[in-house]
């Protein structure tokens, strides 16, 4: 026999140990469900261990509480468990079959209410006999699964219920029951024929003890069951069946985008199962370790997906496995200067809780020995602090240590993984992930092992800061919640660009731009889950929610979504005004919106304080050119040391397109009233014809550079006639074929001279600012551009003989929403996501 055909014998005829939850043998469809699994095996030797039905042990458990307090509605819910069982036999079983199963239930249950009767006399249930109706679920689902495969079968060979209480023996200690491995042994090789080739029924979470009462194995005791008859039988593999796919990357209660992860290593599983993760308890795993047998999680719904691998060495490239939580829990700091090389004090304090039996769940100490913290669990918060001040009353009294503190309503986040191991920048990126959802660390603490990184966080920012390092792993997608204000001429085209794009954002960078609200000056529209982008303007139209921006604020910014970005397309100075509150409570911002960087200087350095003190982002790029990219340009200029002596050009796109049209041919009215319609000029040419708009762009630049400038400080020549800045669009519109003959005799003058006309921006060094109509020769930069150019010229200390020059379309709705989704993509990266 060769040795791969050994190999494949000693496989065909190792045992594979099967186990199904509760929620897998729920009802009489589960109990299909599982037998269709079982008899899909191809594995000769199975041992199929079950628990009780969904709910059946709490029930049980709770008709010992009821007959504690004399209650007999204990009889009626004793009924409902036992016609629960019948109506399952009665769909699964034959006549006959049901017949007889229902005649051993009857007897069961007459045995249970003698026993419970007695309770009710005493008052009293002793442990061993909550242990022994607790364990009757266990032995009802498996008498009558083990009746039903035979009934159907399809499984080749015998099939044998065995009864667990005959085989494990197990011994109750302070670490829960220890199971006596030589008697299980000997029992088993006693009830199971060596050479049997068949099926196992087996009766999870029961066991006696040694001298042969039954007793349990603990909650999680039918997956302990598994493992140890993995160990009994030598099992080559342990699958463990339940109603989730496998071992998630996080809760997906809260990360929907939780992964399946294809495979962990024991102790991977260990710790994501001490920090709450849903995975098979670190105990229940310990035999089946021991003997280094795989285990599998499968799903009993959707069995064709392969689940999730806990073995010895598994094979996967995840650094991070998983992030979970453990909450609420509280800090105890002991601090004083008297800690300072004073051997013994982590003893005291962790030897006076334990006396108290109060768990430590993790413990952080600085090399200083100033200072030691411990995490509780909240219920015994209180108790744990007075614990801790009589063990230090004599410190405490005499300043030796300084205090006691307690701070409540926290949670543990741990990030767990082997690759974790070695690998640098591990603990950075939870910490940057950290950072930038605005989460404070209150204590770290991490093993030599390095598999595991434990955060203390408060318990308000638990889910935030879960979904802020599930993201910067790229385990899911990274979300921003957004809110949207201006959903008009920019505002509009920006959400069909996020439309057209977020499908592939998502694909393939795993970013995801969920739009939760658009707010108009009117009404407003909000999304728990994210605007359908595809239908939004019916949605929006269909809103009777009228406008509120405090309300819409507050909804945009939720504790479960690590990052809120409002991007506001207005061109309002009531909402450039929110933009210092909304900085300092860590909202990011992205906009096209002038007002609020070229705003008095004390408010413009007021609201950037605001945005260095929360971290927050602000990205304004828009402001100034639409999509080109001047103000990154200049940013880099001088970050790079160079010296900035000038900059000029023509910064409205609107200005641009009208000079470049005007010819004299068509009335200077016209034009404008064309560039209106095409969406070129602001809701009010007057805001682009006055020069303000330039100005404030020149002041936006200028404070770039340094340059404390207000707007009173730009010298503006306004292309608004005299006495048509006031009243309403329509009357300056109606107004403006007025004075169209002083604009043409300006454009033949300057015809005559060979020149053009361009409306310019300048700004020097030394601070001095003009806006204005400017005469050019023909062939200077500025006279050569396409109809809505903005051309931007920069003369530095290296770029004198040569200046650099931006230029590209700056105006029109298209482009400036490109500007704006340009920066929420750099916002994104900024927070880390993988662009």
């Amino acid at each position: 026999m060769t040795s791969a055909t050994a190999n494949a014998s000693v496989a065909l005829t190792s045992w594979v140990v099967h186990k199904f939850g509760g929620s897998s043998v729920a009802d009489a469809d589960c109990f299909r469900r599982v037998a269709e699994i079982v008899e899909g095996e191809p594995h000769p030797r199975l041992a199929v261990v079950l628990s009780a039905c969904r709910g059946v042990t709490d029930t049980l458990l709770q008709l010992v509480a009821l007959a504690e307090r004399q209650d007999t509605g204990y009889q009626a819910e004793l009924s409902a468990l036992r016609e629960r069982h019948a109506a399952i036999a009665r769909a699964l079983l034959d006549r006959e079959g049901a017949q007889l199963y229902l005649a051993a239930l009857d007897r069961d249950c007459h045995d249970i209410e003698g026993i419970l009767h007695t309770v009710g006399l005493t008052r009293a249930a002793a442990h061993n006999v909550r242990d022994l109706i607790a364990g009757y679920g266990e032995i009802w689902s498996t008498k009558l699964f083990h009746r039903y495969l035979e009934a159907r079968g399809k499984r080749a060979g015998p099939i044998q219920w065995l009864d667990a209480r005959r085989v494990i023996v197990a011994e109750w200690g302070p670490l829960g029951p220890a199971i006596l491995w030589a008697q299980s042994q000997q029992n088993i090789a006693r009830l199971v024929d060596r050479e049997l080739t068949g099926t196992l029924v087996v009766t999870g979470f029961i066991a006696s003890n040694r001298r042969g009462v039954q007793t349990t194995l603990g909650r999680n005791g039918s997956d302990f069951s598994a493992s140890i008859f993995g160990t009994l039988l030598e099992a080559s593999e342990i699958q463990i069946w339940t109603d989730v796919d496998g071992v998630l990357s996080a809760d997906p209660r809260r990360v929907p985008d939780a992964k399946v992860i294809d495979s962990l290593s024991y102790l991977e599983a260990m710790e994501l199962a001490y920090f709450g993760a849903k995975v098979i308890h670190p105990q229940t795993m310990a035999p089946a370790v021991r003997r280094n047998i795989p285990i599998w999680i499968r799903n009993t719904f959707a069995p064709q997906k392969a689940g999730t691998l806990i073995c010895d060495r598994p094979d996967s490239k995840l650094p991070v496995k998983g992030i979970t939580t453990i909450e609420p829990i509280a800090l105890i700091n002991l601090e004083g200067a008297g800690m300072i090389g004073v051997p013994g004090t982590a003893h005291r304090l962790f030897g006076a809780l334990r006396e108290e039996q109060i768990s430590v769940i993790l413990i952080s100490q600085g090399s200083s020995e100033h200072s030691i913290c411990c995490a509780v669990p909240s219920a015994e918060a209180e108790r744990a602090v007075a614990v801790v001040r009589a063990a230090f009353e004599r410190e405490l009294r005499e300043g030796q240590i300084q205090s006691v503190d307690l701070d409540p309503e926290l949670a543990i986040l741990a990030v767990v993984g082997d690759g974790m191991a070695g690998t640098p920048g591990v603990a950075a990126k939870v910490f940057n992930a950290l950072g930038s959802a605005g989460v404070n660390v209150r204590a770290i603490a991490q093993g030599a092992s390095e598999r595991n990184i434990s955060v203390v966080v408060s318990g308000k920012d638990a889910t935030r800061a879960l979904r802020a390092v599930h993201a910067g792993y790229y385990l899911s997608p990274h979300t921003l919640s957004i809110g949207l204000i201006g959903p008009g001429t920019v505002g509009r085209v920006l959400l069909d660009q996020l439309a057209s794009q977020s499908a592939r954002l998502r694909r393939e960078f795993q970013l995801d731009l969920r739009v939760r609200g658009i707010l108009s000056s009117r009404r407003m529209l909000l999304s728990e889950s994210g605007v359908d982008l595809g239908g939004w303007r019916q949605a929006f139209e269909a809103s009777e929610a009228p406008a509120d921006i405090a309300r819409f604020v507050d909804h945009v910014r939720v504790d479960y979504l690590p990052h809120t970005v409002i991007i506001d397309c207005t061109a309002s100075g009531d909402i450039a005004r929110h933009y210092r509150d909304w900085l300092a409570s860590g909202i990011h911002i992205v906009t096209p919106n002038k007002k609020a960087n070229s705003a008095s200087w004390e408010s413009y350095r007021a609201l950037h304080e605001a945005r260095r003190s929360s971290r927050a982002h602000y990205l304004y790029e828009a402001t100034v050119g639409a999509g080109l990219p001047v103000i990154q340009t200049l940013r880099d200029l001088r970050e790079t040391g160079d010296e900035i002596v000038s900059i000029e050009g023509i910064f409205s796109g609107t200005l641009a397109y009208l000079f470049n049209v005007y010819d004299g041919k068509v009335a200077f009215s016209d034009i404008v009233r064309d560039a209106k319609q095409r969406g070129y000029t602001e809701p009010d040419p007057r805001d682009d014809l006055s020069g303000m708009d330039v100005a404030r762009k020149l002041i936006i630049l200028g404070r770039e550079i340094g340059l404390a400038l207000e707007l009173s400080d730009v010298r503006i020549e306004s292309l608004v006639p005299a006495g048509l800045g006031d009243g309403s669009i329509e009357e300056f519109m109606g107004r403006l074929p007025r004075y169209d003959a002083s604009m043409l005799d300006r454009l033949r003058a300057a015809q005559a001279r060979g020149k053009v006309l361009r409306y310019v921006g300048r700004l020097t060094a030394d601070g001095q600012a003009t806006v204005g109509l400017t005469e050019l020769d023909a062939k200077h930069a500025f006279a050569n551009i396409a109809l809505t150019d903005n051309v931007v010229r920069f003369a530095t200390g290296r770029y004198c003989d040569n200046p650099l020059i931006v230029q590209g379309p700056g105006a029109g709705p298209a482009v400036t929403a490109g500007g704006v989704f340009a920066d929420l993509l750099r916002l994104a990266a900024y927070l880390g996501a993988r662009l």
